[in-house]
């Protein structure tokens, strides 16, 4: 119980904190977005570098992860799809409800994930990030690209332009190609987890000052809806599609704890500028970090059991 109390308190905690400082002492939008882009173009980034670059690929069972999370994230986002058309919402509102069915918050992931399965654990959620990003991103861009303005047409150069400019999926990519060269140079590792480090505390703050309860009001039912997709199926999915692959215990604890997250904050940010529904985002958002405090610990009491069992 005091592991969890040690594991869960922190990124809770600086939620908490995030949103009262925002209201009380750092009340400016802009303090914000600076943090923001800090955290998105240069701490998150070196995090993901580092901790790939640090496990030895060769030796990981990356088809088999990349199988399980991929086919629980097509399966999670045509759910999310077909719970859109069943409350009869307009495209807006359905990438709304596909980003909360899909996307995830890997502050979070990083947060908790080192404090209950070790360093090993922080490198495999590090390979399950690497995985899980360039998928989300290509799946997410395009269904705002078959919005009724494109005409049902997509425009792949839009969509690898996007795709290349992520700062995230450059960084996954810049990690298992370094780690494929035998790691990052002295002073190169340590300079890059000291701004991972950062990036969590930061990030984590950022995520709380950008959540508000004043948004839950409206279409609760379909907010509940889309929280059940990602905080209950996508975790089962990938529990049941990684033991069926045959994953060891720890790669499928790490696939299954990122899987468990709730979704990114940074949807909001797309849904206002690609044309979605950012009231609908917003209030998801906050509703799934919300019922995280209960679900993420079920999840990883159920995953430590695994691992103790072997099997």
């Amino acid at each position: 119980m005091l592991l969890y109390i040690d594991v869960f308190v922190p990124p809770f905690g600086l939620l908490l904190l995030g949103a009262l400082l925002k209201r009380h002492l750092l009340p400016h939008d802009a303090i914000w977005a600076g943090i923001e882009r800090l955290v998105f173009w240069a701490l998150m980034p070196a995090l993901l570098v580092s901790a790939i670059a640090s496990v030895d690929i060769l030796a990981l069972p990356i088809g088999r992860m990349g199988l399980a999370i991929w086919l629980s994230l097509l399966t999670g986002g045509a759910v999310s799809l077909l719970l859109a058309r069943a409350f009869r919402v307009d495209h807006p509102a359905a990438t709304s409800v596909f980003q909360g069915g899909i996307r995830f918050n890997n502050l979070m992931g990083f947060a908790v994930i080192g404090g209950i399965f070790g360093a090993g654990g922080t490198a495999l959620g590090a390979v399950a990030t690497g995985l899980i990003v360039p998928f989300v991103q290509t799946l997410t861009t395009l269904v705002f690209a078959l919005g009724p303005g494109t005409g049902g047409r997509l425009s792949p150069r839009r969509v690898l332009r996007q795709l290349m400019l992520n700062p995230l999926l450059l960084a996954c990519l810049a990690g298992f190609a370094v780690a494929l060269l035998g790691g990052l140079p002295p002073g190169v590792k340590p300079l890059l987890q000291s701004l991972g480090q950062a990036s969590v505390a930061l990030g984590l703050l950022c995520v709380g000052a950008a959540l508000s309860l004043g948004t839950l009001g409206g279409r609760l039912p379909l907010q509940l809806a889309t929280t059940a997709v990602k905080l209950l199926l996508m975790p089962a999915l990938t529990f049941a599609l990684g033991r069926w692959f045959g994953l060891d215990p720890l790669p499928l604890a790490a696939a299954v704890t990122f899987m468990a997250l709730p979704t990114a904050t940074t949807s909001y940010v797309m849904a206002r500028a690609m044309g979605g529904d950012a009231p609908l985002m917003a209030a998801i958002t906050s509703l799934e970090h919300l019922l995280a405090v209960a679900t993420l610990p079920c999840w990883l009491l159920l995953l430590q059991a695994l691992l103790r069992g072997g099997s």
